[in-house]
C-alpha cells in the first residue's frame, strides 16, 4: 500500500479551516486537521511544500515511523507551524489505518474506556446577570459542565464574550483588531460572577473559568484563593506558561484546579508541569501537540501524576479534530473533560460526521475511522478569508497577553 496524493483543502465556512487528505493507491482516503488560528497560510505553505512532498510512495500504514520521519527529520523541529502539519498527516494516517480494519478509531486505540464523553460549554455575557442567563441556558440544554466568561465594566472587548449566544469567532478581522485589559478591574469583577452562579444554580454543575494567560502568577494565586469557596472543575491559562516555576507559586496559594496546554505543541513543553503536579488537566490538543501519536505520550507521562486530560476543542479546530479527539476520549484512561463549542451548520455540513451531543456528553460513532468526511464541492464554495486573533493593551497602551 502507497500513498499516491496528499492534498491540501482550505475552506471558509464561517472560519478558516485547513485539511489534509491523503490518498492511496487501494482507494482509501484519510484526512486531518492541520487548522492554526490566524496563521492557517503558513501552515498550507509548509505541509504543500515540505510535507507532501515527501508523503508519495510511503507506506500510510507505517504511522509511528512517518511521525518520526517528519519529527525528527526536521531539523528546525517543534513549533506550531511544524507540529500541526505533523498531526494532520498523523490524524490521517490513523483515518486510513481504522478505515483499513473496519474499526472506529477508539477499537484501534484499545478500546472504550467509558461509554460517553463529558463536555463543558461556553457560557459568556457583557455582565454578570448575562452571563448567568447564558449558563442557565447551557443547563437546560443538559450540559453538565459550563464555562463561564462576563464583560467587565470599564475593560474594553473583554476576553472570552462572543457576538452570539452560541457561536464564538475571536478571529475577526484582515488585521488584528485592539481590545483592552486591566487585571484589578477583573480581580475585582469575576469572583461576583461565580458568587451569583453558585447562588443562582447551586453546586451540582461544574463550573470553569479561563484567564487566557493574563494575570502574573501572584495575581492568578490571589484569583484562585477568591474562587474556592465556588468549587471551581477548573480555573485555565492563568498565567503565562513559558516559565513554568511559576505554577509552584500558584499552586502553594490556593488549591483550585489549575488546567492549561492548548497553545503546547510537544511533552517538552508539558513535561515539568505534569511531573512537578503543578497543574490537575493538561489540555494539550491533537492538532496543537502532533496528532494522536505524540498526544497518546503525553497522556501517558500525565497519567503517572495523577494528571488528565481536558483538550481544548474550540471552533478554531475543525469538526476533524472534535471527531479524532472523542475518539482519543473515549480511550484515554486518564480523561478528565472536553471542551465543545459547536461548530456553525455551514461548518457542520462541509464536514459531515457521526459524533452527536446527547445529555452534557458528546459520543463517538462506529463508522470506521475517526467518522469525520469532507465534502469537497461544498468546501470549494467557502473561500479562504484573512482573519487575525486580536491583540490586548492595557490602558497606558502597553502590550499585554491576549
Amino acid at each position: 500500500m502507497k500513498i499516491t496524493a496528499a492534498r491540501v483543502i482550505v475552506t471558509c465556512p464561517g472560519r478558516n479551516f485547513v485539511t489534509l487528505k491523503i490518498e492511496t493507491d487501494q482507494g482509501v482516503y484519510g484526512i486531518g486537521d492541520a487548522t492554526l488560528n490566524g496563521r492557517e497560510l503558513s501552515v498550507v505553505s509548509y505541509l504543500q511544500d515540505h510535507v507532501a512532498p515527501c508523503l508519495i510512495g510511503m507506506d500510510p500504514q507505517r504511522i509511528e515511523d512517518i511521525w518520526q520521519y517528519l519529527y525528527k527529520g526536521a531539523y528546525w523541529r517543534r513549533g506550531p507551524v511544524t507540529m500541526r502539519a505533523i498531526a494532520a498527516v498523523d490524524v490521517a494516517l490513523w483515518d486510513i489505518k481504522a478505515k483499513m480494519a473496519g474499526m472506529p478509531l477508539y477499537q484501534l486505540l484499545g478500546g472504550r474506556s467509558r461509554e460517553r464523553v463529558m463536555v463543558y460549554g461556553h457560557a459568556n455575557g457583557s455582565d454578570i446577570d448575562t452571563t448567568v442567563e447564558a449558563v442557565g441556558r447551557y443547563i437546560d440544554m443538559g450540559y453538565k459542565a459550563i464555562r463561564a466568561q462576563t464583560g467587565v465594566p470599564g475593560i474594553k472587548d473583554a476576553y472570552g464574550v462572543g457576538r452570539g449566544t452560541m457561536y464564538y469567532e475571536p478571529a475577526d478581522a484582515a488585521l488584528p483588531s485592539v481590545t483592552g485589559w486591566d487585571t484589578r478591574k477583573s480581580l475585582n469583577y469575576v469572583p461576583k460572577l461565580f458568587d451569583k452562579l453558585r447562588a443562582t444554580y447551586g453546586f451540582d454543575h461544574h463550573l470553569l473559568h479561563d484567564g487566557h494567560h493574563r494575570y502574573t502568577p501572584q495575581e492568578a494565586a490571589n484569583l484562585g484563593k477568591m474562587l474556592e469557596p465556588y468549587q471551581l472543575f477548573w480555573l485555565e491559562d492563568v498565567t503565562p506558561a513559558e516559565n513554568q516555576e511559576a505554577f509552584k507559586l500558584i499552586r502553594q496559594h490556593t488549591v483550585t484546579p489549575l488546567a492549561v496546554g492548548e497553545i503546547f505543541n510537544t511533552i517538552w513543553d508539558a513535561k515539568d508541569l505534569i511531573q512537578n503536579q503543578l497543574i490537575d488537566y493538561i489540555r494539550a490538543t491533537i492538532v496543537g501537540a502532533g496528532g494522536l501519536t505524540h498526544l497518546r505520550r503525553i497522556a501517558d507521562l500525565a497519567s503517572l501524576y495523577q494528571v488528565r486530560t481536558g483538550c481544548h476543542g474550540a471552533t478554531d479546530l475543525s469538526p476533524v479534530t472534535m471527531g479524532t479527539a472523542l475518539h482519543f476520549d473515549t480511550w484515554v484512561p486518564n480523561f478528565g473533560i472536553q471542551e465543545y463549542m459547536r461548530h456553525s451548520e455551514e461548518t457542520d455540513a462541509v464536514f459531515p460526521h457521526d459524533y452527536h451531543f446527547e445529555d452534557g456528553h458528546l459520543h463517538c460513532g462506529e463508522t470506521p475511522g475517526h467518522g469525520v468526511d469532507i465534502d469537497e464541492a461544498l468546501a470549494a464554495k467557502y473561500p479562504y478569508k484573512p482573519a487575525y486573533l486580536p491583540v490586548a493593551r492595557l490602558e497606558d497602551g502597553t502590550m499585554w497577553s491576549w
